[in-house]
C-alpha cells in the first residue's frame, strides 16, 4: 500500500524556491507531536474499561454510577466539539491542542489522587475536557498540512496511531496493573500530558505559512483558499445548516458510538460475567476488536481515496458491524471465533472515518473544523448515551449478585442491554444511505 505524501516542487508567491524535503520534516514532525497527544487521548478513553472492577472496589459504584464515570469523559468532550472545532478554525492546532493538553493532564493526576467518587469525576471530566480539542486540531492541522487526495489516507493512519493508545489500555495496562497500581497510572498519564503540552506550545505551527512555506494549493499550481471574512458564528450556522453533514453526525453516534461505548467499558465485564474469563485475558478480545477497528480505519481510508468513492464503504461497513454484534450477542464463544468476531466488529467500523473526510468535502476550507467537530459531536453523544445507559438497563434486571464487591450481572442482563446497541446500528445504516458522496473532493469549492 503506497500513497503519495510528498510537496510538488514549486516557487514561493514571491519567486522564492523552497527546500521540500524541509518542508517534509516540518510537516511530519507538527503531525507526530499532535498525533502522540491523540495516541494519550485514546489510552484515556479505554483505560476504564480495563479498571472498572478497582473503581467499583475503591468507590463502592453500581453499573449505573460506573457508566456515569467513564462517560463524563465523554459528556464533556461531546458539549466541547463545536467549540473545539470554533477553536480550530480561529487559534488553530497549536494553541488549542497545547492548552488541551495542560487541562487533560492536570485532570489525570486529580484522577490519580482521588479520594471519594466526586472528585473522581471531576477529575475525568478535566480529562475529557482537556482531551476534547486534541481530535478536531489534528484534523484540522491535517486539512492544511496536507492534500484533499490524500486526505482519507491521512485520517486512517491518525485512527491507527491513535489506537495505539486503546491497544496500550488494553493488554498492556492489564498487565501493569500487576505491578503499578490504577492511582500511579493515572499520575503518570497526567505528566505525559503535561509535557506534550510544551511541546506541542514550542513544535507546532497552524499552517505552512506560519513556518514560512506556501499553502499546499499554491504548491501544486493553484490558488490559496481565502481566509474568513465574517465572525465565525456566522461560519458556524452556515456549517449546521448545511444538511450533507449531518448524516455522518448520526452514522458516528450510532455505529462508532456503540463500539466505544462497549470497548471502553463493557466488553470486559461481559466476557467475564458471561464467559468467566480473567481481565488478561478478556482485554485480549478488545485488543483485536481495536487493532482490526484501526486497521479498518487506515485501509478504508486509503482505498477510498485510490477508487474516488467514500459512500459505499460506509454503507457497507454499517451492514457488516451489524452482522458482527449479532454474532457477539448470540454466537460468540472463546477462542479463534470469537475473535473473529470482535474482528469484524472493529474492522467494519473502520469506514466512520470518511465521516469526517466527507464533512470538509461539503463546506468551504475556512469551515472545515467546525464541520469535523460536528461529525465528530455524533460520536461521542453516541457513547456518553450508551455508556450509562447500558449500565442503568442491566441495573433493572441485575439480581444482587456480587463476587469481591463487584457487581456480576447475567445473561438476561446484557441481553438487555444489547438491544441499545443494535438500535443504534439501525439509526447508522439509515443514516449511511443519505450520506453524499463527495467522489473525494471539495464540492462546495466545485474543484
Amino acid at each position: 500500500m503506497t500513497v503519495d505524501v510528498s510537496p510538488p516542487i514549486s516557487l514561493q508567491p514571491e519567486g522564492k524556491a523552497f527546500n521540500p524535503a524541509q518542508f517534509l520534516r516540518v510537516r511530519w514532525s507538527i503531525y507526530a507531536i499532535l498525533a502522540a497527544a491523540y495516541i494519550l487521548v485514546f489510552f484515556q478513553r479505554m483505560a476504564p474499561a480495563v479498571v472498572s472492577a478497582d473503581l467499583m472496589r475503591a468507590f463502592g459504584a453500581t453499573g449505573a454510577a460506573l457508566g456515569s464515570l467513564a462517560a463524563t469523559y465523554y459528556y464533556l468532550y461531546t458539549a466541547m466539539q463545536i467549540p473545539a472545532g470554533v477553536l480550530a478554525d480561529t487559534l488553530g492546532a497549536r494553541i488549542s491542542v497545547t492548552l488541551g493538553n495542560l487541562v487533560s493532564g492536570m485532570g489525570s493526576i486529580v484522577f490519580g489522587l482521588a479520594g471519594t467518587f466526586w472528585e473522581a469525576s471531576v477529575g475525568r471530566a478535566l480529562v475529557g475536557l482537556g482531551v476534547s480539542v486534541v481530535f478536531v486540531g489534528l484534523m484540522k492541522s491535517n486539512t492544511l498540512w496536507f492534500r484533499d487526495r490524500d486526505y482519507g489516507f491521512i485520517g486512517g493512519l491518525t485512527i491507527l496511531l491513535g489506537n495505539v493508545g486503546a491497544l496500550l489500555a488494553a493488554g498492556p495496562l492489564a498487565s501493569l496493573l500487576t505491578l503499578w497500581s490504577w492511582r500511579t497510572v493515572f499520575i503518570a498519564l497526567g505528566v505525559m500530558a503535561l509535557a506534550l503540552a510544551v511541546l506541542s506550545w514550542l513544535g507546532v505551527r497552524n499552517t505552512p505559512e506560519d513556518a514560512g512555506f506556501p499553502s499546499i494549493r499554491e504548491m501544486e499550481g493553484q490558488t490559496r483558499h481565502a481566509h474568513r471574512q465574517q465572525h465565525w458564528w456566522h461560519d458556524l450556522r452556515g456549517v449546521l445548516a448545511t444538511w450533507r453533514v449531518w448524516p455522518g453526525f448520526w452514522i458516528n453516534l450510532g455505529m462508532t458510538g456503540s463500539l466505544l461505548a462497549f470497548l471502553g467499558l463493557w466488553a470486559i465485564p461481559f466476557l467475564r460475567d458471561l464467559h468467566g474469563l480473567e481481565r488478561a485475558a478478556a482485554s485480549v478480545y478488545t485488543s483485536i476488536g481495536l487493532a482490526s477497528f484501526a486497521v479498518g480505519a487506515l485501509g478504508c481510508g486509503w482505498l477510498s481515496d485510490q477508487v474516488g468513492r467514500r459512500k459505499p464503504f460506509l454503507v457497507t461497513g454499517t451492514l457488516l458491524y451489524g452482522l458482527a454484534w449479532l454474532g457477539i450477542v448470540y454466537l460468540w464463544t472463546p477462542g479463534v471465533c470469537g475473535g473473529a468476531w470482535f474482528a469484524l466488529m472493529g474492522f467494519s467500523c473502520g469506514p466512520f472515518i470518511l465521516t469526517f473526510a466527507g464533512a470538509k468535502e461539503v463546506v468551504v476550507p475556512a469551515r472545515s473544523g467546525m464541520a469535523i467537530a460536528l461529525v465528530n459531536t455524533g460520536l461521542f453523544l453516541g457513547a456518553a448515551i450508551l455508556q450509562p445507559l447500558f449500565g442503568w438497563v442491566m441495573d433493572q434486571h441485575w439480581t444482587g449478585a456480587l463476587v469481591h464487591g463487584v457487581r456480576v450481572y447475567s445473561a438476561a442482563d446484557y441481553h438487555a442491554g444489547f438491544f441499545l446497541m443494535l438500535g443504534g446500528v439501525a439509526l447508522a445504516l439509515v443514516a449511511s444511505t443519505f450520506f453524499h458522496e463527495t467522489r473525494c473532493r471539495n464540492i462546495a469549492q466545485g474543484d
